[in-house]
This record gives C-alpha cells, structure tokens and sequence, in this order.
C-alpha cells in the first residue's frame, strides 16, 4: 500500500510539474516571440528563394532583411530574377531601378567533343572536373576545354546543365538563371557569362598557338583573324590567338558572315 501511494504521488507530482512548466514555456513563447517583418516578408515572396548567393548575402532572406532596413539599395543585385523582380523590388522600396540591362547567361565556350578534340590518357578517376583537373590538367590535349564530367552540372541549383553524351555538356538558356555558380566550380574555366539575347557566340577559350590548337582540337579557334579584319563591324578582336566578340554597336550581318568565314568554325550562332 504504501508502495502504492508512493507511486501515486511520484506521478502527481510530475503531472503538476510538467503542467506548470507546460505553461511557463507558452507565456515565455508569447513574450519573447519575434513579430514578422511584413516588408520583409513581402520583399522575400518577390525574390525567387534560390539563396544562390549571387546577390552576395547568403540568402534571399538576408537580402530582403538588408533593403528593408535601407542598409541596401541596390535592387538589381538579384540578376537571376532578373527584370521583373527587380522592378517589383524597386517599386516596393519606392527606389529607382535603372535600365533593362540584358540579362547574363552561362554557355559553354567548347566544341571540342570526344570526336573534335584529343584525349591524353584514358583518365580513371573519379567522375567530376575538379578531380581529372588535378591529374595534368585534364585527360585533353587542350587545357582550355570542356573536361564533360560534369562539376558544373552537380553544382547548378536550378538542373540548367546537362551531360551531352558526347564529352561536354550544355547549358539550357531558358532555365539558367545567370547565378554563375558553374563559372566559380569550373577548373578550366570554359564556362562564360553572355548577354541572353547573343545571337553569335565564340565557342572556344583555348590561347595556344594556331598550330597546336590544330593539332589538338578540329573545332579551336586558330586566331587567324579573319572575323577581325574581314569583317569590321562584327565586333570580333583577335588577342592571345582568341578571337572575342564584343557585344556592344555589334553588326549582326557582319557576324553572320564572319562565323560562315570561320575556318574552324567555332563562332557559332545562338
């Protein structure tokens, strides 16, 4: 019996305990709650929630936080909302926004596929850019190309890059969101930032001499110069054995006539 009251009392207690303490921690979560920001919260439900990091805070979140307290005001920051969103965001901050500056996009500067380009060695690794980087710069002749194991594609937030099949990958236009993220992972620095209305696009980052480039990839540009000095509105300028093409007061027919020139054909329309 007294065994019995024992463990009635022990339970009592406890029960009266955790309903005191039950209590205690509701009124503490009703006086020590944080009120939601509304103009935060609105400004977040404009922003596309990526956390990207491209805006440099280290999320949407710590973004909207930032231009609701007035410590930021540069809306044009989130490139992949690009436009729109930032025209929202300018409109909810009552700030200007500027032009509708041309959006960037990621392609790849490459066309040296497994049967364009030549391979070294039979690299055995493990699958991915960074690691095949780290033996001799990749298992290609050209140091400048497309490695095709894929870093970029692993790394992108929103699956805007596929494997070809062929030893590169593609970047698709509509679903990149010009975060750049594949830039920063890719060790031979083959992926670029174009404007996303480029028509015409120089498919190559190799800087070797023209007959190396022969030697080691059928689709490099050899700089010869022929999109420079044959075609003088196109926009193209030839340094380091590259050709570049400037996108600003470009010629479109020149362009097209200067990739139909192109010995290797590397200039490519989009």
């Amino acid at each position: 019996m007294e065994n019995l009251l024992q463990v009635l009392y022990a339970f009592i207690s406890t029960s009266v305990f955790a309903i005191f303490l039950g209590a205690g921690l509701a009124v503490a979560s009703r006086k020590l709650k944080v009120k939601s920001d509304e103009k935060v919260e609105t400004l977040i439900s404009v922003l596309p929630g990526l956390n990207c990091g491209v805006c440099s805070y280290s999320s949407c979140e710590s973004y909207a936080r930032a231009m609701a307290s007035k410590t930021e005001t540069d809306v044009s920051r989130c490139s992949p909302g690009g436009y729109d969103t930032q025209n929202a965001l300018a409109k909810l901050l009552d700030v200007e926004n500027g032009e509708n500056s041309s959006r960037m996009i990621a392609r790849l500067a490459c066309l040296g596929d497994n049967k364009a380009a030549k391979r070294e060695f039979t690299y055995l690794g493990y699958p991915d850019c960074e690691s095949a980087h780290i033996q001799f710069h990749g298992d290609k002749g050209c140091k400048y190309g497309c490695l095709g194991l894929g870093s970029c594609v692993k790394s992108c937030p929103v699956d805007a890059i596929r494997y070809t099949g062929t030893g590169l990958v593609k970047v698709n236009p509509e679903l990149c969101i010009g975060c750049e993220i594949c830039v920063a992972v890719c060790p031979t620095g083959v992926m670029v930032m174009i404007p996303k209305d480029a028509k015409w696009f120089v498919a190559c980052k190799s800087k070797d001499s023209p007959k190396l480039t022969k030697n080691l990839c059928r689709t490099g540009c050899i700089g010869c110069r022929i999109c420079e000095r044959k075609f003088l509105n196109s926009g193209f300028v030839v340094s380091d054995n590259l050709s570049m093409l400037s996108y600003n007061d470009a010629d479109e027919e020149d362009q097209r006539a200067a990739s139909a020139a192109c010995p290797p054909k590397c200039i490519i329309n989009l």
